[in-house]
């Protein structure tokens, strides 16, 4: 009975992993594989500033390009992605502003996950979807790239490796 039931954790465990970090699909919009993005290039982003884990208000900064990074620390593609962010040169440029904002994350659980990921860059608690669904309906983690007027220049979806390798404005 153990040994069965190990089976169908097993196969449930890769039934996950196969999938990804992706979820149900909802309305359609622009779609890639049963992706869907609802912010394009050229569309100006949706919000202008978000309240971080330490309940500050942060603010687009106008005299920068951002890098917003949708992901969830469950995500084994969000981590890479993380890791390949940290280990760039873009996080060390000074004309760019990173916000990640954690995808049914709460505070408290983005807190206890950077004091061992150390990110140094704002994060933001999403935690019932509300960020998430202005922008996709499933996958990530998403990467958007906005231009100093907070405009759209690109969208990625990071579920592969080397995807930092993309973020270019």
């Amino acid at each position: 009975m153990i040994k069965k039931v190990r089976h169908v954790l097993i196969g449930a465990l890769l039934c996950g992993v196969i999938t990804g970090c992706s979820t149900v699909a909802s309305t359609s919009v622009t779609s890639n594989n049963g992706y869907e993005t609802y912010i394009n290039p050229g569309q100006a982003f949706k919000h202008t500033s978000f309240t971080n884990i330490d309940n500050k208000n942060i603010s687009l900064d106008p005299n920068k390009k951002k890098l917003v990074l949708l992901f969830a620390t469950w995500c084994s593609d969000s981590l890479r992605t993380l890791n390949e962010l940290k280990a760039s040169s873009i996080i060390r440029d000074p004309t760019v502003q990173i916000i990640a904002i954690g995808r049914e994350q709460t505070r408290e659980t983005l807190k206890e996950f950077n004091q061992s990921f150390a990110l140094p860059f704002q994060l933001v608690a999403d935690s019932d979807r509300t960020i998430y669904q202005q922008y996709a309906n499933k996958g990530i983690p998403r990467l958007i790239l906005l231009d100093n007027n907070n405009t759209v220049v690109k969208t990625l979806i990071g579920e592969q490796a080397n995807i930092v390798d993309q973020v270019i404005w």
